[in-house]
């Protein structure tokens, strides 16, 4: 192993620390980004554009007070694997009703890179090499929330609550934990559904505990490194999004859901309506089914400016396909992201499954 890919390891690991914690004690436009990449196969095949018509377990990450629509208990499980399979990204859920007004759930997230190379003790202080000193460890965000929903006494009317913790780990070298709050509300009448999804409405913090002696290690592995630790705690700032959707029924067996989703955040990024208040990316979601059965899912969205090589600026976007399967009670779905690579965002193949309890009757 050359000293130049040694140092890249090293320099790599430090990296790390210092992207968990750097920009302390301010509001950050993209922390805790793995609670906005979304849960639920079908969800993705319509490339996220739910936030209306969301009425089953996955309205806990969706919009909580779908979860009021729920008749029976359900689990709800999802794999996704990212950075040709580098990064595994998985979900599980459960929700029940509490009588026939309320619904509680509760969904775990984990995004994590595991088996990571630790070298920064591959060498002593003398220049020997010891490959039995290379450690492993991973890297990993947990996601945790609990939701609750209730109908309101206006026909249709449905609002839900999640309280969130979150667990961020760095092998042995760096932690935090943290909380946040959001709010959401449904309105449904014959054809029409409206959502609104207020993420983050407390600021979600972050409070990061780093080992110095780990730090200390690494800053000593690290020909001339003399970064002092940052500051431990990081805000991530609140989120908006509003849906609307409407199914169209066709001879009793064939429907079309269509939705449409505006996502607010109130920060300058690159989606495609950027100001200094607040930027706006679109999605628009199809769903076609046969009798309840057999589903055919398309979508767009995640619009971007993006900057290419030559310095000139383009329209970027996120097409999703997706197909589904459901029989009493138990259903199957698949989706494929970002089909032919139209975004700065890399493709993945989704797989999610979900089990209502009409099952056992």
């Amino acid at each position: 192993m050359s000293k130049f890919l040694r140092l890249k390891e090293k320099l790599l690991l430090l990296l790390l620390i210092f992207s968990a914690t750097l920009g302390a004690q301010t509001v950050r436009k993209y922390s805790n980004e793995f609670m906005n990449i979304g849960v639920d196969a079908a969800a993705f095949g319509m490339s996220n554009a739910v936030v209306a018509s969301s009425a089953d377990v996955n309205s806990g990450y969706w919009n909580p007070a779908g979860l009021a629509n729920i008749e029976d208990k359900q689990i709800s499980l999802m794999h996704a694997s990212y950075f040709a399979n580098i990064a595994n990204y998985d979900y599980a859920a459960f929700a029940m009703p509490l009588d026939d007004r309320s619904a509680v759930g509760l969904s775990v997230i984990r995004f994590g890179v595991d088996d990571i190379l630790n070298t920064t003790q591959l060498i002593d202080d003398e220049g020997n090499i010891y490959y039995d000193r290379i450690s492993k460890f991973s890297t990993a965000d947990y996601g945790f929330t609990f939701s609750y929903a209730r109908r309101l006494p206006l026909d249709g009317l449905n609002y839900g609550v999640n309280a969130k913790v979150i667990r961020r780990v760095i092998g042995d070298f760096a932690s935090s934990w943290g909380f946040g709050l959001d709010a959401a509300i449904q309105f449904r009448t014959d054809k029409w559904m409206f959502g609104v999804m207020a993420r983050d409405i407390t600021t979600t913090f972050n409070a990061w505990s780093i080992d110095e002696e780990k730090f200390a290690e690494i800053q000593g592995a690290v020909d001339g490194q003399n970064q002092e630790l940052p500051e431990t705690t990081e805000i991530t700032i609140p989120k908006l999004q509003l849906g609307m959707a409407r199914k169209f029924v066709y001879r009793y067996d064939f429907s079309l859901l269509a939705e449409v989703d505006l996502n607010f955040r109130f920060a300058q990024t690159n989606d495609i309506i950027s100001t200094s208040f607040a930027s706006i990316t679109p999605s628009l979601g199809l769903e076609f089914a046969y009798i309840d059965m057999v589903y055919v899912r398309g979508g767009v969205g995640n619009f971007q400016n993006i900057k290419q090589l030559d310095g000139a600026d383009a329209v970027g976007f996120q097409p999703n396909i997706g197909v589904g399967f459901r029989y009493k009670g138990i259903q199957v779905d698949y989706a494929l992201t970002d089909i032919g690579d139209q975004s700065a965002a890399l493709y993945s193949n989704v797989f999610s499954l979900k089990l209502d309890w009409e099952i056992f009757r």
